[in-house]
C-alpha cells in the first residue's frame, strides 16, 4: 500500500494555488458571513445601550447580519445546503482542484461514508483516492501519516471521534511531531475529522468530546464547524494548510440548512466568529452550544440584557485578536461548552484570558460545561449532563449583577 501511495505522489504535484483569507480587523467593523440562526431584527449600536435596550427590547433579537434579511429566501444568491452536504462539497472541490487530495477510512467509499460526507466520491475519483479500510485506527491513520509525508494530502475519517483514540499514538507522537522531529524534512498535511459530541442515545462511548484530549498536542490545529458556511470554508482550509488539522463535527448538526455562496470561499483556521454584537457579557462557545447560546440569548434581550457572542471556531490557537476586544468592550465572559469541565477546552480559554486580559475584567470568568461523568443512555439524564439554555440565562444574570 505504502508504494502505491508513494507511486501516486510520484506521478502527481502539489498546486502552489495560494491561500486567500480575510484580512483582521477591529471588532467593531468585523461581521459574521452567514449564520444558520437568523432574525428579522438588525443590529442597533446604540449609544448609551444599557438603558436604551433596557427600555426598548427586541423580540427575537439574535440578528448577526445588519441587512437582517432571511438568508434562505428564494431571491438570495447561493445554493442551500445541509452540514453535511457542505462538507462533502468543499472536499469534492478540493478533490478536484488538486490530485494529491485523497480521502480514507472506514465505509468512505462506496457506502459514501457512517453520514454521508463522502457519499459520491468513489465512483467519481476512484477507490486509490477513495479508500476503504479496515476497522483499524491506527492502522490507517498511520498509513494516512506516512502518504502525508510523501507529499499527499491525505483525510482521514473517524466513523465516530471516540474510536480516534485508538490511533492516538499515531495522532500525537507522528501527526504532530514529525514536522519537528525530522528538522523540517517533512511536513504532514494531514485533516482529521469525524463526528463527536453528546448525540441522542448514544451512550457514553459514542459521546465522546475529543477536543480535550488531542488540545495539548504540539504541531496540531484545531477547529470546530457549526454552520453549512464555516463547514465547507473550514475544511478547504484544512486541506489546504500544511499542518496537520483536527476538523470536529458535531453529530446532531448534520442536517443543518443554509443558503452559502455559489463561489469559490474558504474559511480563516485561526478566526473566531462574530455571532451577535452585544455591549454587557461576551459569551464563547462554539459547535452545538452555539445555538444553545442563541436560544438563551432571546430570552437575555427580552430582560434587557445585551450578549455579545462569539463562535471561537479555532481551538487550537485561540482567536485571541477577536476574544480581546471583546473582552475590552464588556468586561465580562461567559464560557459555554460541550466539552469536560475538567481539562477542557473552557478550562484553556478561561487561562489564556486571565493571562492577557485580566486588567480588563470586572468580574470573574464564568465557565458552563458538561459534567464530568460518562454520558448516560437514557435521554433525561444525558440531557442534564450538558449545558443547557435556562442555565446560560442564569448565569449571564448572576455574572451581570
Amino acid at each position: 500500500m505504502a508504494a502505491v501511495f508513494g507511486a501516486t505522489s510520484a506521478a502527481i504535484s502539489i498546486s502552489s494555488r495560494k491561500l486567500h483569507l480575510p484580512s483582521r480587523r477591529s471588532l467593531p467593523g468585523r461581521k459574521a458571513s452567514f449564520v444558520v440562526v437568523r432574525s428579522d431584527a438588525g443590529a442597533n449600536p446604540a449609544h448609551n445601550a444599557r438603558a436604551r435596550r433596557a427600555d426598548q427590547l427586541i423580540t427575537n433579537a439574535v440578528a448577526t447580519k445588519a441587512d437582517g434579511a432571511a438568508a434562505s429566501a428564494p431571491s438570495k444568491p447561493g445554493h442551500e445546503l445541509l452540514l453535511f452536504e457542505a462538507l462533502r462539497e468543499g472536499l469534492e472541490e478540493e478533490m478536484a482542484r488538486d490530485p494529491t487530495v485523497c480521502v480514507m477510512g472506514e465505509d468512505v467509499g462506496h457506502y459514501g461514508g457512517s453520514y454521508k460526507v463522502t457519499k459520491g466520491l468513489a465512483e467519481k475519483y476512484g477507490d486509490l483516492r477513495v479508500l476503504d479500510t479496515p476497522i483499524a485506527e491506527n492502522s490507517f491513520t498511520g498509513m494516512g501519516v506516512g502518504a502525508a509525508m510523501t507529499g499527499l494530502r491525505p483525510i482521514i475519517e473517524g466513523m465516530n471521534m471516540g474510536f480516534l483514540l485508538l490511533a492516538f499514538n499515531q495522532i500525537s507522537n507522528n501527526c504532530g511531531m514529525l514536522h519537528y522531529t525530522s528538522g523540517g524534512q517533512f511536513k504532514i498535511p494531514v485533516v482529521i475529522r469525524g463526528p463527536g459530541g453528546v448525540g441522542r442515545q448514544l451512550g457514553a462511548e459514542h459521546s465522546q468530546r475529543l477536543e480535550s484530549y488531542f488540545q495539548s498536542i504540539p504541531g496540531i490545529q484545531m477547529v470546530a464547524c457549526s454552520t453549512p458556511y464555516n463547514a465547507k470554508g473550514l475544511m478547504k482550509a484544512a486541506i489546504r494548510s500544511d499542518n496537520p488539522v483536527i476538523l470536529f463535527e458535531h453529530v446532531l448538526l448534520y442536517n443543518l440548512k443554509e443558503r452559502i455562496p455559489d463561489e469559490e470561499y474558504v474559511c480563516s483556521l485561526e478566526e473566531a466568529e462574530m455571532v451577535r454584537p452585544g455591549e454587557h457579557v461576551t459569551i464563547l462557545t462554539y459547535s452545538r452550544m452555539r445555538y444553545h447560546v442563541m436560544q438563551a440569548a432571546k430570552t437575555l434581550v427580552n430582560k434587557g440584557y445585551d450578549p455579545e457572542v462569539i463562535d471561537i471556531r479555532s481551538l487550537k490557537p485561540f482567536d485571541l485578536h477577536t476574544i480581546g476586544n471583546s473582552v475590552k468592550k464588556t468586561h465580562r465572559v461567559l464560557i459555554v461548552e460541550e466539552c469536560m469541565r475538567t481539562g477542557g477546552i473552557g478550562a484553556s480559554l478561561t487561562a489564556a484570558i486571565t493571562e492577557n486580559f485580566h486588567d480588563y475584567l470586572d468580574a470573574p470568568i464564568v465557565c458552563l460545561s458538561s459534567q464530568d461523568v460518562p454520558t448516560p443512555y437514557a435521554a433525561t439524564l444525558e440531557e442534564v449532563t450538558v449545558v443547557q439554555p435556562a442555565q446560560i440565562v442564569t448565569a449571564v444574570e448572576e455574572l451581570c449583577q
